[in-house]
């Protein structure tokens, strides 16, 4: 597909912009390896993330239908996240891209087996 149009008119251009965003990929790949977590738990798997940083990446994505957010009535609420099945369709990338990262930073083998 040729992309010779003004940016955010090309498709590739919008999500690569969009993976592009800080933290985004990692939060989606945790997500991706450990299915659904609470917000605190995918905060310490995402190491070095801010909770304000966190905040504004799950709502962005959240927006744009890659993740889904549950929240149970409780006190103090619960707030869950997980994959959609637009953000499902990112494994095809994700996976490669962890393979990659175990051959070059992690002595040959990936950082999660699946």
């Amino acid at each position: 597909m040729s992309c010779i149009h003004k940016p955010g008119s090309c498709p590739m251009d919008t999500l690569i912009r969009l993976l592009a965003g800080p933290w985004t990929l990692y939060i989606l790949w945790v997500l991706q390896e450990n299915g659904e977590l609470r917000f605190l738990s995918l905060k310490e798997k995402v190491a070095g993330i801010s909770a304000k940083v966190l905040t504004e990446r799950l709502r962005m994505l959240a927006g744009e239908g890659l993740i889904e957010r549950t929240t149970e009535a409780s006190t103090p609420p619960q707030v869950s996240y997980r994959l959609s099945e637009r953000g499902r369709q990112l494994r095809g990338v994700l996976q490669p891209l962890n393979e990659l990262a175990g051959r070059w930073y992690g002595g040959g083998e990936t950082l999660l087996e699946s």
